[in-house]
């Protein structure tokens, strides 16, 4: 979560009179800076993390794990003490800065300063975020603990699930039925946004997860925690009248998305050109990447049939009218929009000739007279159709000192729209009055219990990014199959049982060759100088007109399994593509023992011979004993299982269907193998 303005957050009502006036000055704001940096180029890999924790209260006693909400209270000394970190941090890592997100209990870490290309900040990785977890750690109360875990499995069940505890009557921004005004972030932004969603929809948001139905669940399931005769507020009637459904979990407020955690990734680019080149790659690795990170199949007390959290965070945010969600027909507003503004990418955005018209292949609504005048700006039409869909969107917050701005000084309007359409993927413009370049952010993936994890997942991610540019990899197929996948990710233990639409040929006719005796030579047959760190600015060449196969026969069904590990001959796997390019590299023994033992996690994962994160939970819930197959998870069920959390990523609690059995955890002098 970046810079939180301070001033007076207007109301829906007042905020929408403003809205032409925030998207036309967003536009000026925009071209300002796309004019002044469009050519930039140079910019070497600088590249970060984010990570999210929530910080769980242990009450021995009663034994049940809380939400502890005290997160200002938190940040407050972290903050006074990371000013003061300079001899404890040392030379080895910069100051962790930690901040504030949605959920009172959640806290952000990231790196103090970005990560380079070097290889010792690639495997540092790990030892960073422990750094992080550990500081958390030592300045919480003796009984707290900070866990990274994507969805509180009791936030709004029946009991107490807060520390303090808040009754739901009093939320007065969301009118939630289970969660109380207090679970919010105070700062002015969150329950104005939360407020302002529910006041622009005409109704509360509605979140229906099908419900995990097991041996003694009862069937047709009428949830009996839901009030169904609450009447505090209008809204109250809705979940009687049609917005909770039979058989599923019901949830109504931006609290039980905006409150989950997950891993985020956010790339510099060489230029313009190699963000949107690497944009676009990333699209079809979005659902890839949800369904081996799976983490989340526990909600509002109850086990879900899906393992993810994607489609919950979606709904909570969804601020569509019925005229936009095509339930009316539209007369008060101007699009019939298919998506949340919390979803999947709709456009691929390169000029790269590898991406074919063809694949933006989805009806994508886009405002046509932001669409025209980027155009006449001099802005490619891949690009003008890409910011005029974003802009779509009405501005959700808006303060009333920030109105009238210096379009040339401020991307405020901008951002208030673009960051607000919160994608799998996100393209970002340098910041005014900034070093930083053109950037990408990753954000599909959900956070992993240890740090050994989150850091494995980050420097896959980071050298695939890298064995993209350097192959010069297509991985390009259909928008709507992307979009397909984004659903089959978020399936029950879809990482061993489902297959995913991905690209049979990932080579263009200009890759260079990958394969492992052949990717240390050059076209002479003498050995290529290895690279000595990760970079940006790789070459391009020039595209020649390729063989156009059918679409269909561009795309084939695989298994994460083939996905990851390859399939035939044809097609190495996407770790094949990432060792490959660690051939490139001059890697010395021990930091090629490192990358490897993350990269076994990975290929582990993938074929099935170690658990997602998602399947351990399921299995210890429905092992527990106090559990009663009947898709309930108790605060008993909860406390234990938060511990087991906590001892895993200690290292005191082994779980090899989880782990590698050399995991020795996150106290120990090195948490990996």
């Amino acid at each position: 979560m970046g810079l939180l303005s301070l001033g007076t957050p207007l109301s829906w009502t007042e905020t929408k009179k403003y809205a032409e006036h925030v998207r036309t000055h967003g536009i000026t704001q925009f071209l300002h800076t796309w004019n002044r940096v469009k050519d930039r180029h140079g910019d070497e890999l600088l590249w970060g993390d984010e990570v999210e924790y929530m910080v769980v209260a242990f009450d021995e006693v009663e034994k049940n794990a809380k939400l502890s909400l005290r997160q200002s209270e938190i940040l407050a000394k972290l903050s006074s003490i990371c000013n003061d970190l300079s001899e404890e941090a040392g030379e080895k890592f910069s100051i962790p800065t930690f901040h504030p997100e949605y959920g009172r209990y959640m806290l952000e870490s990231t790196p103090g300063s970005p990560y380079t290309g070097s290889l010792s900040d690639l495997i540092s990785v790990e030892s960073n975020m422990r750094y992080r977890r550990s500081l958390a750690r030592k300045h919480l109360k003796a009984h707290e603990i900070p866990i990274t875990f994507t969805s509180f499995p009791r936030l709004g069940a029946p009991g107490v699930f807060t520390e303090p505890y808040f009754d739901p009557a009093d939320a007065v921004s969301s009118h939630s039925l289970f969660l109380p005004q207090e679970i919010t972030n105070p700062h002015a932004r969150f329950p104005t946004l939360t407020a302002n969603i529910r006041s622009r929809r005409g109704s509360k948001v509605a979140i229906n997860l099908p419900l995990f139905f097991d041996s003694k669940t009862p069937k047709p399931f009428i949830d009996p925690t839901v009030p169904w005769d609450r009447s505090i507020y209008a809204e109250d009637a809705e979940a009687k009248n049609g917005a909770a459904l039979p058989d599923h979990i019901y949830m109504d407020a931006m609290g039980f998305g905006m409150g989950c955690c997950c891993l985020q990734l956010t790339f510099q680019a060489c230029n313009v050109p190699e963000a949107r080149r690497l944009y676009d790659a990333f699209v079809p690795l979005g659902p890839i990447m949800l369904a081996l990170t799976a983490a989340s199949p526990l909600y509002r007390g109850y086990i879900a049939d899906v393992d993810c959290r994607w489609n919950v965070i979606a709904g909570s945010v969804d601020d569509r009218t019925e005229e936009e969600r095509g339930l009316k027909p539209l007369k008060e507003n101007k699009y019939v929009i298919p998506k949340s503004r919390y979803d999947s990418v709709d456009l691929y955005i390169s000029q790269d000739p590898l991406n074919r018209p063809e694949y933006n292949d989805s009806s994508v609504p886009f405002n046509a007279v932001i669409y025209e005048r980027l155009k006449a700006s001099g802005v490619d039409d891949s690009l003008s159709k890409h910011v005029a869909h974003l802009y779509i969107r009405d501005p959700l917050v808006l303060f009333s000192e920030l109105i009238d701005q210096d379009d040339m000084t401020s991307m405020d309007h901008f951002e208030n729209i673009q960051s607000t359409n919160w994608q799998t993927v996100r393209f970002k413009p340098p910041p005014p009055n900034s070093s930083i370049g053109w950037r990408v952010e990753f954000r599909s993936m959900e956070v992993q219990l240890t740090d050994f994890e989150n850091a494995a997942f980050a420097i896959f991610m980071v050298l695939l990014s890298r064995a993209i540019l350097c192959f010069d990899l297509n991985l390009y197929m259909p928008i709507t199959k992307v979009d397909e996948n984004m659903q089959i990710a978020q399936k029950r233990d879809a990482a061993r049982k489902e297959k995913f639409y991905f690209r049979r040929n990932v080579f263009s006719s200009h890759s260079p060759s990958v394969t492992s005796s052949s990717s240390s030579v050059d076209e002479n047959g003498n050995p290529k100088p290895k690279e000595k760190r990760l970079r940006n600015c790789f070459d391009t060449p020039p595209r020649a007109a390729d063989l156009i196969e059918p679409l269909e026969d561009q795309y084939d069904l695989m298994t994460l399994e083939e996905i990851m590990l390859g399939k035939g001959l044809e097609y190495p796997g996407l770790l094949g593509l990432v060792r490959a390019y660690l051939d490139t590299l001059e890697v010395d023994g021990e930091t090629n023992k490192k990358l490897n033992s993350y990269l076994s996690l990975i290929e582990r994962r993938a074929n099935g011979t170690l658990l997602t994160t998602a399947s351990w939970i399921r299995n210890f819930v429905r092992s527990h004993p106090a559990y009663k197959f009947d898709s309930v998870i108790n605060q008993e069920i909860n406390f234990d299982l938060m511990t087991a959390v906590d001892q895993i990523e200690r290292g005191t609690r082994k779980e090899p269907s989880l782990l590698p059995e050399g995991y020795r955890g996150g106290f120990s002098d090195e948490g990996h193998l």
